[in-house]
């Protein structure tokens, strides 16, 4: 049996992945940078060995994934072309991977995640469902049907999928490090639609997605009834948002569903899962049951609460992602006031939507910025944090040892925002509460 080394395993995609492999009976292990991430928590449970980057890592035997943040010339990677291991590059294992099941692949510019993981929590309610999703969440469920995985448009790795269903959550300008445009944007998810073999579900609202056109059927989702598939009679409670879905071809009730979450994201996030689910002939009570008992994924609005203050963790790092997580907090916590805490991923990205950003966050009652976090690809820029503070006059900067201010928000909903390691200030800002 061949041990699968994941060069870079602590990749939101990779450990998801190394965790579907391990869960399968594979011999897996990885290497990646020796600084703490989020990812490597899962991989540590399942009890899959994680390396220091080193040469000697590879060895005879072994097939290696390698993660598409590194080059050919990685040491790794380059060892294992040496000595004529088998490498494969993270979507081409992927895509090889899920011919197996009935696949539905989850895409789009924001919302890939929460919805990747309500796709495969709702499947599992009544049937089993293997799943990969970006917050570094995997698992292979033997005898498996289906396959519910996150498609990622960077670099149009998503063209190495040929999945049968396809969820497209909306189309925008982002990764402006490779995208030229929104035109180039479009462009790549329309050669995605080419690749889906039965039927994709769009949202309804999206003027781009309205021009994808398809060998399959697309149903398109929202709030109006000019769409194929909508939710009527949105109400929200104590218990979350609740509402009736109806699909137009059938002039159809499908039925009255509820969502433990706030905000009309999670209402169309919902609405796409649903209707993949009505399209398989899916028990419609057991994915009503799966929908009411969804936690969310990690990093999407996780909650924790000290004495009145409630503390969010978010991945937002999109001008329209902070809108929806500032939208759900102001939805779930009316009275509150609405603290952001943001750290800016990427200089380019925070160049390119700099005044989005600030327009954005100035929703908030209250902003805190941390300076901006770079990336492997990208670790500087001529651009600095107070770019963003001269746009934003409510705002004030905040780093680990400043923490104590956010203290004074006594009724706080403090929204701690970012892609980068934003976690280390809110992990700062607990110590201070503890003490």
């Amino acid at each position: 049996m061949t041990l699968f080394h994941f060069v870079g395993i602590k990749g939101a995609g990779m450990s998801s992945l190394a965790q579907i492999m391990h869960d399968m009976g594979h011999k897996v292990q990885g290497s990646d940078i020796e600084n703490t991430v989020f990812t490597e928590i899962a991989l540590k449970n399942k009890g899959i060995k994680i390396l220091p980057f080193d040469v000697e890592n590879i060895q005879e035997g072994m097939t290696i994934i390698a993660g598409n943040a590194f080059p050919d010339s990685h040491p790794e990677i380059a060892k294992a072309y040496e000595l004529g291991l088998e490498v494969k590059r993270y979507h081409i294992f992927l895509g090889d991977f899920m011919s197996q099941y009935t696949s539905v692949a989850v895409t789009g510019a924001h919302g890939k995640t929460s919805t990747t993981g309500l796709l495969s929590h709702v499947m599992n309610g009544d049937q089993k469902t293997s799943f990969l999703i970006g917050d570094g969440t995997g698992m292979g469920i033997p005898d498996s049907s289906y396959f519910a995985f996150e498609a990622c448009e960077y670099r149009r790795h998503f063209l190495s999928y040929y999945p049968d269903y396809a969820i497209m959550t909306n189309i925008d300008f982002d990764h402006p490090d490779y995208f030229k445009d929104l035109q180039d944007v479009t462009n790549a998810f329309q050669e995605m639609a080419k690749n889906v073999k039965k039927a994709i579900v769009a949202w309804g609202h999206d003027s781009e997605l309205k021009k994808i056109q398809a060998d399959v059927p697309i149903y398109f989702y929202g709030f109006e009834d000019d769409n194929d598939v909508y939710a009527k009679n949105i109400h929200t409670s104590s218990k979350g948002t609740t509402f009736d879905v109806y699909f137009k071809s059938k002039n159809e009730l499908i039925g009255t569903f509820t969502t433990p979450m706030y905000g009309d994201h999670h209402v169309l996030n919902a609405l796409a899962v649903i209707a993949i689910c009505h399209l398989e002939n899916l028990d419609i009570d057991n994915i009503k049951e799966a929908l009411l008992t969804f936690g969310g994924v990690k990093r999407r609005f996780s909650e924790s609460f000290y004495d009145n203050q409630i503390l969010i963790d978010d991945y937002a790092h999109h001008p329209r992602e902070i809108n929806a997580t500032i939208e759900s907090a102001r939805k779930k916590y009316p009275e509150n006031e609405v603290v952001a805490v943001f750290q800016p991923h990427t200089f380019s990205r925070t160049e390119t939507f700099l005044n989005e950003f600030a327009d954005s966050l100035n929703l908030a009652d209250k902003v805190y910025l941390c300076d901006i976090f770079g990336s492997i690809r990208e670790q500087q820029g001529e651009l600095t944090i107070q770019d963003l503070k001269a746009l934003s006059p409510n705002s004030d900067l905040i780093s680990e040892d400043t923490v104590s201010q956010l203290q004074k928000h006594t009724n706080g909903v403090i929204l701690f925002m970012g892609a980068g390691d934003i976690q280390k200030i809110q992990k700062a800002y607990v110590s201070t509460l503890s003490v």
